[in-house]
């Protein structure tokens, strides 16, 4: 979900990846919340990230707290930013995970939002 928010809120601004620290395949629930705002995601993978090892990153970005702990170092990076989102996919196949998704949504897309305003506001 935060790839595709990013590539729709910032456009051309930044090449985006995204990866998890145990990654279990791309969620329905994600496809269809994400479809609830606009933004198409059913072509997005499931990716670790091992497979971004040895590369250089201007952001690195976790998003949950297991991811925090479990992420490997990326020494290069300018920043490294910890958002404390609860990981949606633990109340999949409940009744909730709809509502599950939904908050983890608009809590990452405020997020971005108010990097985006930090960044430009930090651009001469």
């Amino acid at each position: 979900m935060a790839e595709g928010l990013l590539r729709h809120l910032a456009g051309d601004v930044f090449e985006v990846f995204s990866a998890g620290t145990e990654p279990r395949g791309l969620s329905p629930v994600a496809v269809a919340v994400m479809g609830e705002i606009g933004i198409d995601i059913a072509g997005h993978r499931s990716k670790s990230v091992d497979a971004f090892l040895g590369q250089e990153f201007d952001y690195v970005i976790t998003l949950c707290d297991g991811a925090r702990e479990a992420c490997p170092v990326f020494p290069g990076a300018k920043r490294h930013l910890h958002w404390s989102i609860p990981d949606p996919a633990a109340a999949e196949g409940s009744g909730a995970a709809l509502e599950a998704f939904r908050r983890a949504r608009d809590e990452i897309r405020r997020r971005i939002e108010g990097f985006l305003r930090e960044e430009r506001a930090a651009r001469p």
